[in-house]
Formats: structure tokens, sequence, C-alpha cells
């Protein structure tokens, strides 16, 4: 199943590429004086991506630790990452899985499996928060040009692999 996401997107990037042009330098076109046309944005990526926002929460008395001081550096920890997920989420997308069995034209079993991969880098801790006595919030923010930095740096990973 991983292989036909990877071929569909590839053929997908190829697509999009189709319809960039090459351009040639003003002398080799004859037409020096005019400047050259400007080349239009991918589809796939904005020019500027706007920062995103990520938050994740995680509950202090679940955490696995006897000392209250403990549960809760482990609660803030858990957000953290947590935060870290939705942030992932934004930049690649989540991936689904699912499948739905029919027995006597009934459903018999529906699953679905949410699947998040990827690297995040530069992220800016903008706040750790206790929302009430039980939980904590955890508030990351990306910068734009990062996010762009990490899609770009994604697409040319995957058209790499899909080459070989």
């Amino acid at each position: 199943m991983n292989s036909i996401w990877l071929k569909a997107f590839t053929v997908a990037a190829l697509v999009a590429a189709q319809g960039c042009a090459t351009l040639l330098p003003p002398s080799a076109s004859g037409k020096a004086d005019q400047p050259p046309p400007k080349a239009q944005p991918s589809a796939h990526l904005p020019v500027k991506s706007p920062a995103l926002v990520a938050t994740g929460y995680a509950v202090i008395t679940v955490q696995n630790h006897k000392v209250p001081a403990q549960q809760r550096l482990l609660a803030i920890r858990a957000a953290k990452i947590d935060a870290y997920r939705n942030l992932t989420e934004q930049v690649y997308g989540l991936r689904l899985d699912s499948s739905t069995s029919i027995a006597e034209l009934a459903i018999a079993n529906d699953r679905f499996r949410a699947r998040v991969d990827g690297v995040i880098y530069g992220a800016i801790l903008s706040s750790i928060t206790p929302t009430n006595n039980e939980t904590y919030e955890v508030t990351l923010t990306l910068d734009g040009a990062v996010v762009n930095d990490i899609r770009t740096l994604y697409l040319e990973q995957t058209l790499a692999r899909a080459a070989h």
C-alpha cells in the first residue's frame, strides 16, 4: 500500500513539473532588452507559508510516577510531543488507512488507522500553560519560511527515492 501512495505522489509531482517551462537567457531568445518572464510558482507549494501554530495536551495524573512534581514534568513533556505531532500533521498531512467489512448486507467491521511521519525542526516553544489542576497545554510555533524549507526537502527526498 505504501508503494502505491509513493507512485501516486510521484506521478502528481511529475505532472506538476510538466507545467514548468525552461527559460532561455535573453541573449539566446534574441530579446536582450526585455526581462525574462517570471516563473509561475508551483501549485503544490505556496510562495510563502504562514506560520503554523500547534497545541498539545497531556493529563498530569495519568503520568507514570508517584511524585506529583515528576508527574507534572512528564505531562509537560507529553504535551510537547503532542504539539510536535500536531505540527507534523500540518506540514506533511495525515495518512489514513481504512477498511470496511460487510456481512449479511450490514457493516461487520469498520477500521481506521491514522499515521503521521516527518521531521520538524526550528519550532519555537511559545507557551506551557496549566489549563486546570489536571492538564498541561503546550503551544509551538513554526515560522513559514521553515515550513517551506521542510516541505521542499521532503519533496526532493521523495522524488529522489522514486527515481531509484
